[in-house]
C-alpha cells in the first residue's frame, strides 16, 4: 500500500512536523481532487442521525476544519474536528507530541493549541463536505475553571447551525484543571446550562443539533455511574469513551514513556474499553456510546462495538496503519 512507503518518510520527522504536513497534505488534495465517499456499509441511525458507516475521525487530528474536504475521501462514515476554543491558543510549548512505536502509542500534551472558533466556522463553511461533521469544544487555558461553561456555550453558539452534532470535551489532561468538571457537582452545572443553551438555539434555528460528552479512561466504576446518571437526568445524547490516559503502567520503561501528556494507541486500549462497558452497563441503552482509544485493526473495532458501543473512532491508529485501517474498521464492524 502507498502508506507503507511514505509511513518511514512520515516517522523520520518530528511527530507534530508529521501531522503538520499530513494535515496540509489532505487540505490540498480535498481541493484538487473529486469528493470523497463512505466506504459503503449498512447504515445505522444513532442521535437521530444517520451514519453511513460506523467508523469516524476522532478529534484532534484536524483542529481547525482544515482538511475536511481531504479527510472525507479516506471512506470515514463522520468526522469530528477541534478541539476549538473560542480565543486562539497556541498550546504548550514543543515538543509536545511523542512516538512509542515499541508499543504502537503517541504521548501529546499539546494543550487545545487551535486558531481560534471564527477561524474553524469560516474553514467549515468553505468546505464542499456534507456527511455527517462533529464539533468538539473545549474551554480556553487560561479562562478559570469556575468559568468553563462560558467558553463552552460561546463555542456552541458558534458552531451549532454548522455541526450534526457537538462534542463537549471535559476530559482531556493537557488543560489544567479541565479533569475537574467531570466531578458530580460542576458536571451537573455545565450540563444543565449546556442543555439549556442547546434547547434554545434548536428552536432559534429550527433544527436539533445533538449533543455528546467526551469522558476519561481514567474513572473509577463510580465516577463512571455518577456521570452515566448526569448524562440520563440532562438528556445528553451520546456519550465519547474515551479520551487519552494519564497512566504509565502499560509503557514502562518504554522511550518517551515518561513524558507527560495523554497517552492514545494500543496501551489506552483495555481500559477506554472497560469504560465503555461500565458505561453501557449503567446506561442500559439509554443514549449511544462512542468509542474511541487504542483501535489500531479491525479486531479491536469490533471489540468496542461487543463492549456496548455504536460507533467507533481512530486517531492514533492511522498514523501507525493509515487510511487502510478505515476499511478493515468498516468491514469489522459492518452490521
Amino acid at each position: 500500500m502507498l502508506y507503507d512507503i511514505v509511513r518511514p518518510f512520515l516517522f523520520s520527522l518530528d511527530p507534530e512536523t508529521a501531522h503538520e504536513f499530513t494535515i496540509g497534505s489532505l487540505n490540498v488534495a480535498g481541493r484538487i481532487l473529486p469528493a470523497g465517499k463512505p466506504v459503503a456499509a449498512e447504515a445505522v441511525e444513532v442521535m437521530g442521525l444517520r451514519f453511513p458507516n460506523r467508523i469516524g475521525l476522532a478529534a484532534g487530528l484536524d483542529k481547525n476544519g482544515e482538511a475536511i474536504d481531504g479527510l472525507a475521501r479516506l471512506g470515514f462514515g463522520f468526522i469530528e474536528i477541534g478541539t476549538i476554543t473560542p480565543r486562539p491558543q497556541p498550546g504548550n510549548p514543543r515538543p509536545r507530541m511523542f512516538r512509542l512505536p515499541e508499543v504502537r502509542g503517541i504521548i501529546n500534551r499539546m494543550g487545545f493549541n487551535n486558531h481560534g472558533v471564527d477561524v474553524l466556522v469560516a474553514n467549515v463553511m468553505a468546505a464542499k463536505y456534507r456527511g455527517i461533521l462533529g464539533i468538539n469544544i473545549g474551554k480556553n487555558f487560561d479562562t478559570p475553571i469556575e468559568r468553563a461553561a462560558d467558553d463552552y456555550l460561546a463555542c456552541l453558539e458558534k458552531v451549532y447551525a454548522l455541526a450534526s452534532y457537538v462534542t463537549v470535551n471535559i476530559s482531556s489532561p493537557n488543560t489544567q484543571n479541565l479533569r475537574q468538571l467531570q466531578g458530580a457537582s460542576e458536571l451537573d452545572d455545565l450540563l444543565g446550562q449546556l442543555k439549556a443553551t442547546q434547547t434554545r438555539l434548536a428552536d432559534t434555528h429550527g433544527r436539533y443539533v445533538p449533543m455528546a460528552l467526551k469522558i476519561a479512561p481514567d474513572l473509577e466504576p463510580a465516577q463512571v455511574i455518577n456521570i452515566a446518571d448526569a448524562l440520563r437526568r440532562h438528556r445528553i445524547d451520546a456519550v465519547i469513551a474515551t479520551n487519552t490516559t494519564i497512566a504509565r503502567d502499560k509503557v514502562q520503561g518504554v522511550r518517551f514513556g515518561d513524558q507527560a501528556g495523554g497517552l492514545s494507541g494500543a496501551p489506552v486500549f483495555e481500559s477506554s474499553t472497560e469504560v465503555v462497558r461500565q458505561l453501557a452497563q449503567a446506561l442500559a441503552g439509554e443514549l449511544p456510546i462512542i468509542a474511541a482509544g487504542g483501535v489500531l485493526d479491525g479486531r479491536t473495532a469490533r471489540a468496542k462495538l461487543d463492549a456496548g458501543a455504536v460507533l467507533v473512532q481512530l486517531y492514533s491508529g492511522l498514523i501507525y496503519r493509515g487510511p487502510g485501517l478505515v476499511r478493515e474498521c468498516v468491514r469489522a464492524t459492518d452490521a
